[in-house]
């Protein structure tokens, strides 16, 4: 999976080219690139709760996996009391690229953030909100 590209460009929210990318911008623009298409969230980021509510209720078109694969949607956790509000996507050796203020779009390693991971997640073939 091609991601080189899309390191360093910067955060914004709702961003969704090169221009800049907020965390579902990118992983939108990484499932393009495996040929699945996945549904627009124009939610602002700063709204974490109206995040987590949207991802909560979608979570039944996505087939949530025991383990991590390359391409696939890792889930996480930032803010408590909600099941979860930014995403990254698994690109293979324990790493996933995800877009994150202030760092624009970069690399993080699972263990790093592997206690507020929630899950990893395909979308369900078909499956759209």
């Amino acid at each position: 999976m091609e991601y080189e590209d899309l390191i360093g460009v910067p955060f914004v929210d709702g961003g969704r080219d090169k221009r800049g990318m907020d965390c579902w911008g990118l992983a939108r623009e990484l499932f393009r690139r495996q040929g699945i298409e996945v549904p627009d969230y124009r939610i602002s980021a700063a709204s974490a709760a109206s995040v987590a509510a949207r991802m909560d209720n979608d979570k039944i078109y996505w087939n949530k996996l025991a383990q991590p694969v390359l391409g696939c949607l890792v889930v996480i956790r930032l803010s408590p009391n909600v099941w979860a509000n930014h995403v990254g996507v698994y690109v293979g050796n324990g790493r996933f690229i995800h877009a994150y203020s202030p760092t624009g779009v970069s690399l993080g390693r699972l263990r790093r953030w592997n206690s507020r991971i929630v899950g990893y997640y395909r979308p369900k073939r078909g499956g759209r909100p």
